[in-house]
């Protein structure tokens, strides 16, 4: 039997569990590593503020959308609109990155995040909030985001040498999971005290944090490229190279599974308190609050990690028990066995997303970065909301808890998948780990430990 795809092997048995273990535990000291650089310093500490924003932002619009509505289809419909536009239109933005300098790109989008936040807290503050106000400023920051994503995936390069990339994405999982263990609590409360406004009034301001950081960076400015060729044949260009490199192709398609029908759970969580926990904002708040204790959590432990090898193990072990997580959530009725759940499964999300983001920076050639990145993009951010209107409109027919159970599932097989490919996967990423030096070069025919850890 091939050892590779066998029952033990893909279960891992101890010896495949502790490979998902950093290498010793002095590699725990190498966590902040990346903050030794001063641009990914003010990068780090703009992100703390502005992050902790947009997660109260997220909860009050979740918890608003089904106040006023009452309607789990609704509520998918509101995601659907923020983050189509990022399926759609990131192909297209992302061309730009590629050209363009990216501070500047990113000081656009920043700005214009604000501007929307702060509309929103305008209309609820007065009272003159209606779901169509938020479909169409939803559409508006999937268009903002569509931009900003690539650009902000695609500038890490720019802010810590290549050995601590790998950190630096960790790192700034961290900062997003560990502003989901505050922002949603903080959330919750301000929902029930001042109402959803003031959470958008927050996350509008929170963005000055960012903008004075990017503005403060000392980032030698990127050579604009001049276009010598159409938009529409930089993106043609762009997709040969993702669909005919098979380890970024196939890593985008398990992103794209995990975001299908992992992701929504996000969506749907405010229906799974109200009618199935039967709690109110402040239970949201924290089952929200546990899978960011899961997240950070992950985050650390892969800024922990000193190298990318090993982390296609860790993509797959973590889509597998992400699955199984979910399956066992959606018979869950108790809420502190619900709230004890949320912290795997949102390890879980974060360990595959946050590998294959790191796998995927690691294989992309220098040129085409930012249209490999928009691909991420609409992998992981454009793929959700799609799942979230698929799954919202199954769920009238078949129930909330069985849309979860089947997310779950779906989950596991996505990573059985993985696992079977995962050989040819290795194989082909080889040379681009030799050429960047992840991995020495061996003779022809002699099996390497190292070639073995993808």
């Amino acid at each position: 039997m091939n050892k590779d795809r066998s029952g033990y092997k893909f279960l891992g048995g101890w010896r495949g569990l502790r490979e998902l273990l950093p290498n010793n535990l002095g590699a725990f000291t190498q966590v902040f590593v990346s903050l030794k650089s001063y641009n990914f310093r003010l990068y780090f500490g703009g992100q703390c503020i502005s992050l902790i924003g947009t997660w109260m932002q997220q909860i009050a619009m979740s918890w608003l959308v089904f106040r006023l509505t009452g309607s789990v289809l609704l509520l998918a419909t509101v995601t659907f609109m923020a983050q189509i536009p990022i399926l759609v239109a990131t192909p297209y933005m992302s061309v730009f990155v590629d050209r363009f300098d990216r501070r500047k790109l990113l000081v656009l989008t920043q700005s214009l995040s604000m501007i929307q936040a702060l509309l929103m807290a305008l209309l609820t503050l007065t009272g003159l909030i209606q779901v169509w106000h938020i479909m169409i400023l939803s559409l508006l920051i999937g268009l903002i985001n569509a931009l900003d994503n690539p650009t902000r995936q695609s500038f890490y390069p720019s802010l810590v040498p290549k050995d601590k990339l790998s950190n630096a994405i960790a790192l700034n999982s961290a900062v997003i999971n560990g502003s989901r263990l505050i922002g949603p609590a903080v959330g919750g409360v301000l929902i029930g005290l001042l109402g959803e406004g003031i959470c958008f009034l927050l996350n509008g301001i929170s963005y000055i944090a960012v903008i004075i950081a990017l503005l403060m960076m000392r980032v030698a400015p990127k050579r604009e490229r001049t276009a010598k060729q159409k938009v529409w044949e930089d993106m043609r260009d762009g997709f040969r190279y993702v669909a005919g490199n098979i380890p970024i192709r196939t890593l985008l398609l398990l992103m794209s599974a995990i975001s299908f029908f992992g992701l929504p759970l996000m969506t749907f969580i405010p229906a799974y308190v109200k009618t199935i926990l039967h709690g109110e904002s402040e239970m949201l708040g924290l089952l929200l609050s546990c899978i960011g204790v899961g997240s950070f959590i992950a985050a650390l432990y892969l800024a922990a990690r000193k190298s990318v090898l090993g982390l296609g193990k860790v993509v797959m072990l973590s889509g597998a028990l992400l699955g199984i997580g979910l399956s066992v959530m959606s018979f869950v009725t108790i809420p502190w066995v619900a709230a004890v759940l949320c912290l795997p499964v949102g390890f879980t999300i974060i360990a595959a997303v946050a590998s294959i983001n790191t796998l995927l920076q690691t294989l992309s050639s220098e040129d085409k970065r930012g249209r490999v990145m928009g691909y991420m993009a609409m992998s992981f951010t454009g793929m959700a909301p799609v799942g979230s209107m698929v799954l919202g409109a199954i769920e009238k027919w078949i129930g909330l808890q069985m849309i979860i159970l089947l997310s779950g599932i779906c989950c596991f097989v996505a990573a059985l998948v993985f696992e079977y490919y995962r050989p040819l996967v290795r194989r082909y990423a080889r040379p681009v780990y030799i050429e960047k030096g992840i991995i020495k070069e061996i003779a022809i025919g002699i099996d390497s430990t190292e070639e073995q850890r993808f």
